[in-house]
């Protein structure tokens, strides 16, 4: 097992943000050539993703309509931030991925996001690599 970790700036309140790269750079180093790679985000207003990363409109879709169904408003919890809370949890927390010749197995137009709900923030990202040398 190997385990790595970095941190992702955010610059608006939401954001996906392309982690594929820092991602894959811990695969490489964990020295794993066969396994899984989980990527957790210890946050409760932001996610984690795999989806299209060819066309930034992919994004932006994603967020537009995740506003649409759970608009910022009157919720119960006071703190202003709910709905960041619901879209999170509606994302997730985490992705299992695969492993293969000691890189990530990702589709063609894949890629690994963080989705922001409740930035701008430092959100720290957790990444774990399981599997064989």
């Amino acid at each position: 097992m190997s385990q790595g970790e970095f941190e992702v700036s955010t610059a608006g309140r939401s954001q996906m943000v392309d982690i594929t790269s820092r991602v894959r750079e811990v695969v490489r180093r964990s020295g794993v050539e066969e396994g899984v790679c989980q990527v957790y985000i210890p946050h409760t207003t932001a996610g984690v993703t795999v989806n299209e990363a060819a066309d930034p409109d992919v994004a932006a879709d994603i967020l537009e309509h995740l506003e649409r169904l759970v608009p910022r408003g009157r919720y119960r919890h006071r703190e202003g931030n709910a709905d960041a809370h619901i879209k999170a949890g509606l994302v997730g927390f985490s992705a299992l991925l695969p492993v293969s010749g000691g890189d990530l197995a990702l589709g063609t137009w894949q890629g690994i996001f963080l989705c922001e709900f409740d930035g701008p923030r430092r959100r720290r990202v957790t990444v774990t690599v399981l599997g064989r040398d």
